[in-house]
């Protein structure tokens, strides 16, 4: 475990070692406009990809959609996604919103039987992410001034709050505790997400930047936040079933 531990501090640290200045995180000035428009396309995609996702679970939450068919349907559709030319970009942004569907409508499948955790926790998780790309892709469009970060960082986070704590009730009661430790798993992503929106500035100063390719790569950054969340998810479930056994 110690040996695990220390190899993921050092891919952490390997990632953060960039050609960055203090003046590029603290700069509040404009962002330039060609790194304006690929980030506004990326946070706009992801946002899209995230919306149909979260669709797909809902569906998967009422009516049962879902299984087999859409795992392998998703897995098909990656493979053709990266085999079409990247020239043609609203196929590829359609397969990627088709990606994002059938992914959302099956993950609740292997959440469900491998964790025992319910289609409601993964639904309600969805809308969070969705609700932050969401906020930095409205601040992106209001703004090209770098201090949109900190704002869209401070709103999508209170947002996210608000939305657990109705979730909490609609899909559930959960303790505060795990509300607030779920919380802090998705505030810590959406730290990363500025991380890798300076990533992406940084990328769009020596050429253009593949969007969809980027909004691909970030989305299936997201089962490693998820490996977060379900320990949390079981932590809470136990603790449940030992006040009930009291």
């Amino acid at each position: 475990m110690k040996f695990f531990s220390q190899t993921g501090i050092n891919v952490v640290k390997a990632y953060f070692k960039r050609n960055w200045k203090r003046e590029d995180l603290t700069n509040k000035g404009k962002i330039l406009v060609d790194a304006h428009i690929c980030l506004k396309k990326i946070y706009l995609t992801l946002f899209c990809a995230l919306l149909s996702s979260t669709i797909g679970s809902f569906f998967h939450l009422i009516w049962d959609v879902g299984g087999l068919f859409t795992f392998l349907t998703a897995a098909g559709t990656i493979f053709v996604l990266f085999t079409t030319s990247i020239l043609l970009v609203r196929r590829r942004v359609l397969l990627l919103m088709t990606v994002a569907y059938f992914i959302g409508a099956s993950v609740g499948l292997f959440t469900r039987y491998l964790f025992g955790i319910d289609q409601g926790v993964v639904f309600s998780y969805l809308v969070s992410i969705t609700i932050s790309f969401g906020t930095f892709w409205l601040g992106s469009m209001l703004t090209r001034r770098r201090s949109l970060y900190g704002r869209c960082l401070l709103v999508s986070d209170i947002l996210m709050l608000v939305w657990l704590l109705i979730a909490s009730d609609i899909f559930g009661g959960h303790t505060a505790r795990w509300i607030l430790l779920v919380y802090f798993v998705l505030v810590c992503y959406t730290g990363y997400f500025v991380v890798y929106s300076k990533e992406v500035m940084s990328d769009a100063r020596f050429g253009d930047v593949d969007f969809v390719d980027r909004a691909f790569t970030h989305l299936f950054h997201l089962p490693a936040i998820l490996g977060h969340y379900i320990p949390l998810r079981l932590a809470a479930v136990t603790e449940n079933y030992k006040q009930k056994k009291l």
